[in-house]
């Protein structure tokens, strides 16, 4: 089975993706506003958790760029060793 990389997720997948993260910061954020603890340690943790979400999104993206950089640089050289390949078939 191949994999067609133009493939595009379904809007089903696309909406439980968006749910699932509401609710886990959902969740998160409740955990912290009802910890039983002083207002600047919920502070510090609500703090902890949003620098930890955006370095999530931050790799995330970072990752799929450096993927996406490489499939190109892979899709050029198939088109010069194809044309290389070409030109030498004709000679």
């Amino acid at each position: 089975m191949t994999h067609d990389p133009s493939q595009q997720h379904s809007s089903n997948w696309v909406s439980f993706t968006y749910a699932s993260f509401a609710g886990s910061v959902a969740m998160v954020a409740l955990g912290i506003v009802f910890m039983p603890i002083d207002i600047w340690l919920k502070g510090y943790f609500a703090m902890g958790t949003v620098m930890l979400i955006q370095s999530c999104v931050t790799m995330t993206k970072t990752v799929r760029d450096v993927h996406e950089s490489r499939r190109m640089v892979n899709r050029i050289e198939d088109a010069r060793t194809e044309r290389l390949l070409m030109t030498a078939g004709k000679e």
